[in-house]
């Protein structure tokens, strides 16, 4: 199964609030999403972490 769990991490309070899956054959790169934090009460970015 090429589909991995990835956890998503915010750029800005570094809290992991997300985590979503990906094709790891199709998409080598990490993942970078704008979504919406609750620590930060704000939409900021969020990176893909181990």
């Amino acid at each position: 199964m090429p589909r991995e769990i990835i956890t998503m991490q915010c750029e800005e309070c570094k809290n992991r609030n997300y985590s979503t899956t990906k094709n790891r054959k199709t998409m080598t790169e990490r993942l970078e999403l704008k979504k919406f934090c609750n620590t930060c009460r704000k939409h900021t970015g969020h990176k893909e972490v181990k």
